[in-house]
This record gives C-alpha cells, sequence and structure tokens, in this order.
C-alpha cells in the first residue's frame, strides 16, 4: 500500500540502499538501521532514519485504493489491521479507533529506557537531516519525564523496549470485534502481507478460516491455499482501483 503512494520499497538491501544511499557507504541493512540499540548507541544517527522517514510519510498522500476501502467501509462493517506504521489509513480517512497498528505508528513517541509506559504524539517534531550523512541535527527529541532521548513508538527488529501503549488497547478491541461477527459471512482483504514479517498475513489467515473468503493481493508472494479464498498476483493500487470501478 505504501509503495502504490510512492514511498520507497525496502524489500531486499538493494531497495533499501536506493532508498538511503548513505547506509550502502555504511554497509547498513534496513534490519540493522531500524533497531532500537542505535538510539543508544548513535541516537543522531538513529533519529536521521526516522526522522526522515517521518516527513516523507507526513507529505505522502495515500492513493486512490484507500478511497476503494472508504466506500465498502462506508456500506458495511469494517476494521483495518495494518502492520504499516505510516499512519495513511487515518490520513486517508478511516477513524483511528477502527484501525489497529499491530507494529505501532510513526507518528508517536515514547522514552528509549521506557522509564515509562506511556506514549505521545510526535506532532512537534520537526528534525533537520544532513542527507549527505543522514544523521539527525540536535536537539533530538526527547522524553517529558526523564529527559532520555524518545524514539517512534514502533516495534523494531530485536525489540526488548517496545511499549504497546494504546496500541494493545486497539488490538483488544480489534479482536472482540471479530468475535462479535459473524464469522462465517467475514471477508478479509489482505493487501501486500508478506512471509517474512508474517504478522498480518497470519492474521488474515486466522480471521477468515471460517468463511474461507481471503482475498490475498500481492505481487510477489500471491499464494493461498485454494479452499482459503483468492490470490491475486497484482499491485494493491490497480486492483483496488479495478474491484471499485467493477463494484460502481
Amino acid at each position: 500500500m505504501g509503495v502504490d503512494s510512492g514511498l520507497p520499497d525496502f524489500r531486499g538491501p538493494e531497495g533499501f540502499w536506493r532508498a538511503y544511499p548513505p547506509y550502502r557507504r555504511l554497509g547498513l541493512r534496513f534490519e540493522e538501521i531500524a533497531d532500537p540499540e542505535h538510539f543508544d548507541a548513535d541516537p543522531e544517527l538513529a533519529w536521521g532514519f526516522y526522522g526522515h522517514r517521518l516527513a516523507l510519510y507526513r507529505r505522502t498522500v495515500p492513493h486512490d485504493g484507500f478511497a476503494v476501502l472508504r466506500r465498502w467501509a462506508e456500506r458495511l462493517p469494517t476494521r483495518v489491521f495494518t502492520s504499516n506504521v505510516d499512519g495513511a489509513f487515518q490520513a486517508a480517512g478511516f477513524a483511528d479507533d477502527d484501525v489497529t497498528e499491530c507494529h505501532g505508528a510513526i507518528g508517536m513517541l515514547q522514552c528509549t529506557r521506557p522509564c515509562h509506559e506511556g506514549t505521545w504524539p510526535a506532532d512537534d517534531v520537526d528534525l533537520a537531516i544532513d542527507e549527505e550523512s543522514m544523521r539527525a541535527r540536535p536537539p533530538l527529541p526527547a522524553c517529558p519525564r526523564c529527559g532520555a532521548v524518545a524514539r517512534p513508538n514502533i516495534l523494531m527488529f530485536g525489540d526488548g523496549a517496545w511499549v504497546p501503549g494504546h496500541h494493545a488497547a486497539k488490538e483488544d478491541a480489534h479482536r472482540a470485534w471479530l468475535r462479535a461477527r459473524d464469522a462465517s459471512r467475514l471477508v478479509v482483504v489482505e493487501l501486500g502481507a508478506g512471509t517474512a514479517v508474517p504478522t498480518v498475513r497470519r492474521h488474515a489467515e486466522l480471521a477468515s478460516a471460517a468463511s474461507g473468503a481471503l482475498i490475498r493481493i500481492n505481487v510477489r508472494e500471491p499464494d493461498i491455499r485454494h479452499d482459503r479464498g483468492v490470490s491475486l498476483a497484482a499491485g494493491a493500487r490497480a486492483t483496488l482501483e479495478a474491484l471499485g470501478a467493477a463494484r460502481s
């Protein structure tokens, strides 16, 4: 979904390095820079990456496929379960209460220690980034309680310090919503959920188990058991627009 809105594709080191050439020189892969350790060892480098992503996500306009989903959601009870951290569903008009961000959100912050279990909005974060070195210039975001460096409230690789915060309550509400539905009539539309980090893919399979109505839209990994739904080896935006046009 994000790539179809013009965001970089981080699949594999080459895709990541095309988006962020300085990390090629440093020999850093996405899973290495996207970890909590850099916020302790080199916070300017860590915030260079996440500060740049935060600014990028803020100026990215969700593609027209989101509008198709919104039109469906206006007619049928709908929830969103996403591993994307960019806030695009809310930007596209989905109510925040209806969006469960299982890996957190870049628009929220937490303490790096963490000294407490709270999170807070990153609305005031506007970092200057040296794009040659991809390092952020101080001052960096800080925890309002203890003064330690703050970090995005995102579940990173090898992350033992992530604070679920309000995401835990939203996930509980999401599962309660599922339990209240007639599972045999539930349709799950899965968009671009891969196997490398299979959180959304597994959730989609479980949620659609009773109905067998899983629509898997995935350019690279569309495989699905034939009795569990339909697979479409295509991009999210183009497929949603085609489905939306056919429905109308």
